[in-house]
């Protein structure tokens, strides 16, 4: 009989033991520290000025260098 009873009331127990859990949380144990109201508001990251990319050659010159070099 008992070999019944212990499967069916095992969900209950935890259910049981998660609230207990939450409720001790909230009453026993001491609140979080409190932030400030206002933090201050720091500056959005902005570059100096966008990287240069070196200029790559023309499609044209690397053909002629290749055909002068046969």
């Amino acid at each position: 009989m008992y070999a019944l009873i212990v499967p069916v009331l095992t969900p209950f127990v935890l259910l049981a033991t998660v609230l207990g859990l939450s409720w001790w949380e909230d009453h026993v144990l001491p609140p979080p520290p409190v932030e400030p109201a206002e933090a201050p508001i720091e500056a959005p990251f902005t570059p100096a000025a966008p990287a240069q990319l070196p200029e790559l050659p023309g499609v044209e010159a690397a053909l002629t260098r290749g055909v002068a070099g046969r």
